[in-house]
């Protein structure tokens, strides 16, 4: 089955899908330019979320429970459903050039009025709307980066392409989270917590204006929307059908990008359990800054695990193609949750964390390449913003799933049960070998 599989795959593909071949994809230098723009904005972004998160979840006066907890998601994911539908009818009809670096301009303006409100202790619906906005622009900014790529790199090369993007941006994030949480340990040993986290957020802002000021590495077009593609009438709505309708007649890429909202959902909801774990019941209540040091641990597992899903995916695409692949993670995310199930600890969590985070970035790197390779330049934009709407949907309900399920220790084996389920129900229905080709596994 391997040989037949190896005789479908451009050898070219064979090649770029390795380590050794990753390398050679980085060293472009168009390539390394969006790399640049994307892995500074998102180690800022985690330098932002830690500070945000210790401001809001993390404060002594602020002890969170299961439904502020899920609240506190949903307002940072808000911006991503409510701006997804316009989205891509800017960036396939604007420099995303143009767009990306005028977005990190606000974000850096914007990051100054959040800091000037954390300083402030505010916790009203003012930051709450400052919040809002830097989320939604920051939606913006990864949709267009997204959606540029492929006009960077070859086709056989897009799936080493996206591990390098996606997974060392998400990785980037979790170390911008650690230092983000270590700058504001150090701070707040002689000054107020709300003010540590103030300077954090002032630091982020810098480095926003850094991705920003690296936009201009890149020419006006050069990460599109390519000028012949560029539509002179403007139709709303219409135009966000007609990317539906392009990825519906590729129902695999439909089907993968479903399958991801539910395993991103999953994660969402263990992610809000491992935050009440370690805030009420694996470290004293009365100090946070270890439940956050705690928090910030499990995510660093985490983060290796998607690290290593990006490397071996590659692996994984040419022994059993893309789809089995997929198909093949999503069923591996299910024993760590039953084994978290049977005994709720720190090990089990940290385990199940690092194994999931593995799966669930192979499936995500696998899928962004399959979407790329098949939408055309002139729907790209429009297709990743229902993507990030879809998947955002199923961010979105794991965490009131989550909150309904939770108690505020976080202590409980029916949520883990629930995720491996639905996970189970992803890897035999939406994904199930029918649905697809045997060509296009």
């Amino acid at each position: 089955m391997v040989a037949n599989i190896r005789s479908k795959v451009n050898p070219k593909l064979i090649t770029t899908l390795t380590p050794m071949g990753i390398w050679p994809v980085s060293k472009g230098s168009r390539l390394n330019r969006i790399l640049t723009i994307r892995w500074s904005g998102q180690l800022t972004d985690g330098l932002f979320q830690s500070a945000l998160a210790s401001f809001v979840l993390f404060s002594p006066e602020r002890a969170p429970n299961a439904i502020s907890a899920a609240l506190a998601f949903a307002v940072v994911l808000l911006p991503y459903s409510l701006i997804g539908p316009y989205v891509g009818i800017f960036l396939d009809r604007f420099s995303r050039q143009r767009i990306i670096r005028n977005c990190n301009y606000l974000r850096a303006a914007n990051l100054l009025i959040i800091a000037w409100l954390v300083n402030s202790s505010s916790t009203g619906i003012v930051l709450t709307l400052f919040v809002l906005f830097a989320f939604g622009v920051n939606r913006l900014i990864l949709s267009g980066l997204s959606a540029g790529l492929p006009l960077l790199v070859k086709k056989e090369e897009l799936i080493a392409a996206n591990a390098l993007a996606v997974t060392g941006g998400t990785i980037w994030v979790v170390i911008g989270g650690g230092i983000g949480i270590g700058i504001k340990n150090l701070l707040s040993q002689n000054t107020d917590a709300d003010f540590a986290d103030a300077v954090v957020i002032l630091i982020a802002s810098l480095g926003f204006l850094t991705a920003a000021l690296a936009c201009f590495r890149l020419n006006k077009y050069e990460i599109g929307p390519l000028e012949h593609e560029v539509s002179a009438e403007s139709r709303g709505y219409k135009e966000v059908l007609e990317g539906l309708m392009i990825l519906r007649s590729h129902s695999d890429a439909l089907r993968g990008i479903l399958s991801i909202g539910i395993q991103r959902g999953g994660i969402t909801a263990l992610t809000l359990m491992a935050l009440l774990l370690e805030r009420n019941s694996f470290n004293d209540p009365a100090d946070p800054d270890a439940g956050l040091a705690g928090f910030g641990m499990a995510l660093a597992i985490a983060g290796i695990g998607i690290g290593l899903g990006a490397i071996i995916s590659p692996y994984g695409v040419i022994k059993f193609g893309r789809h089995r692949w997929m198909r093949l993670l999503m069923f591996l995310c299910i024993p760590p949750l039953l084994i978290y199930a049977a005994g709720v600890n720190e090990i089990s969590m940290i385990g199940s964390a690092f194994l999931v985070g593995l799966c669930g970035q192979g499936i995500k790197v696998t899928n962004d390449a399959l979407v790329q390779s098949k939408i055309t330049d002139g729907f790209r934009g429009r297709v990743f913003a229902f993507y990030d709407v879809a998947v955002n949907a199923g961010v979105v309900t794991g965490a009131v799933g989550a909150a309904l399920i939770l108690p505020d220790n976080g202590l409980t084996a029916v949520l883990p049960l629930m995720v491996a389920l639905f996970y189970l129900f992803s890897a035999t229905v939406l994904m199930r070998r029918a649905n697809f080709a045997p060509s296009a596994t």
